[in-house]
């Protein structure tokens, strides 16, 4: 795992640096991972979650598409 480090001075803002974090944070995938290791999941539920995900994706595009489409 990468170590994130900002350095700031007196006249850099607290609140900039805190957003900058957040920010480098979401670009590493710290959260996204943190979440996955928080508890256990069985493969066969994670492979259950991700087969309804893609449905659900799947779904949306062909609304979207039907949308757009003029027939």
């Amino acid at each position: 795992m990468s170590t994130i480090s900002i350095s700031i001075d007196d006249r850099f803002p607290a609140e900039k640096a805190l957003k900058k974090f957040k920010r480098l944070c979401d670009a590493y995938g710290i959260v996204k991972e943190y979440r996955a290791r928080s508890e256990y999941r069985k493969p066969s539920v994670r492979m259950k979650e991700k087969l309804e995900n893609a449905e659900k994706r799947r779904h949306k595009t062909d609304v979207r598409g039907r949308r757009t489409s003029k027939y």
